[in-house]
């Protein structure tokens, strides 16, 4: 049973490590950089499949999360705190500020990024609560229009505060020193280390959606995504368990925004779009709701194409037409399309015989 569990995450190393060799080997490492950022992006869609396909909940906001990770990351570890008082300064014992020079050479002393992680997810943690607690009793076309609302407020909210950065956002955002010689940023020697620590989060998210939706919690769960009132009356505390599933997908959102951040050196306010929470649900109905597999697939896939520039201008139509053709065509998503076929032929089959 564990064996058949894990496997596929034996699987999953396998294969990235074959790519980067492949890559590598081709001299083709360019891509790397492409792919480490679709990674991240599959982990908010990796949440919304937890959240849409086990809770059942729709969320049109989740872009909201990952701009919220990535500015308050951005924002705490490029504020320069030199002229700051001496209550700033007791954080330098405990190693939380980090003396660099920014792009025009001057000193420049900041939190660490550490310490900023930490605070992206503890307010994250108290805005998902302040949205969640009052929408988990909405449902259907209600609860995906108050997420929208939310998504559309974070939007307004980065676009249009100076202190933001406004419409041109946060730039020159310092690595982030994991521990050793390990580090987030997008710069070319270190191009390869940060594919693998993309997908080193995703593969530990995997590995906790993996035991999760096979857990006492993810059997409820899939209860309360049947249907709430007979969950009730099983006596599962359905608002405690969506309410927990909602604060977790925001998580994993804020934190692939603060890491995104890291990597690329900057966020901007094009991360808050409607367009972008669209975005990641369709990937999570191409995937299939509830299969944690597909999403990551899917996830990795299409924004990878995007990102390439493979859609072109058309970039944000393609993904609304793989939406609808997926909920006309394929509800069960992409990834389980020869399953239909086979459904279909074996009824065909049937037919003729009879």
């Amino acid at each position: 049973m564990r064996f058949r569990r894990y496997a596929p995450i034996a699987g999953l190393v396998l294969f990235v490590i074959a790519l980067q060799l492949a890559l590598s080997a081709t001299g083709r490492t360019y891509y790397f950089t492409q792919i480490t950022m679709s990674v991240y992006y599959s982990l908010v869609a990796l949440g919304l499949c937890l959240l849409m396909g086990y809770a059942g909940q729709i969320s049109l906001g989740h872009a909201g999360f990952f701009a919220i990770g990535g500015y308050t990351a951005a924002f705490l570890t490029t504020h320069n705190l030199a002229a700051s008082g001496g209550a700033v300064r007791l954080l330098r014992p405990l190693g939380l500020l980090v003396d660099r020079q920014d792009l025009y050479g001057n000193a420049v002393v900041s939190l660490s990024p550490w310490l900023a992680l930490a605070i992206a997810l503890a307010i994250t943690t108290a805005v998902a609560l302040l949205v969640g607690l009052p929408v988990i009793r909405l449902r259907g076309h209600y609860l995906a229009m108050a997420t929208l609302g939310f998504g559309l407020i974070i939007y307004r909210v980065v676009l249009g505060t100076p202190g933001l950065g406004e419409a041109d956002g946060f730039s020159d955002v310092p690595p982030f020193r994991l521990f050793g010689w390990l580090e987030v940023n997008g710069r070319k020697p270190f191009a390869a280390q940060n594919y693998y620590i993309a997908w080193t989060w995703v593969a530990m998210v995997m590995l906790l959606g993996a035991n999760l939706v096979r857990s006492r919690a993810g059997r409820a769960l899939r209860a309360i995504h049947e249907s709430e009132e007979a969950a009730d009356a099983l006596g599962i505390n359905v608002a405690r368990y969506k309410l927990t599933v909602f604060v977790l997908s925001a998580w994993l959102a804020a934190l692939a925004g603060v890491f995104a951040a890291h990597y690329r050196g900057g966020i901007g306010p094009s991360e808050a779009t409607a367009f972008k929470s669209i975005r990641y649900v369709a990937i999570v109905a191409a995937g299939g709701m509830t299969n944690l597999w597909g999403a990551l697939t899917m996830g990795v896939l299409l924004n990878f194409l995007s990102l390439r520039g493979v859609f072109g201008s058309y970039d944000d139509a393609v993904f609304g037409a793989i939406l609808i053709a997926i909920m006309l065509f394929a509800p069960d998503g992409l990834v389980r399309v020869p399953r239909l076929f086979r459904r279909i032929r074996k009824k065909l089959d049937g037919s003729l015989v009879a």
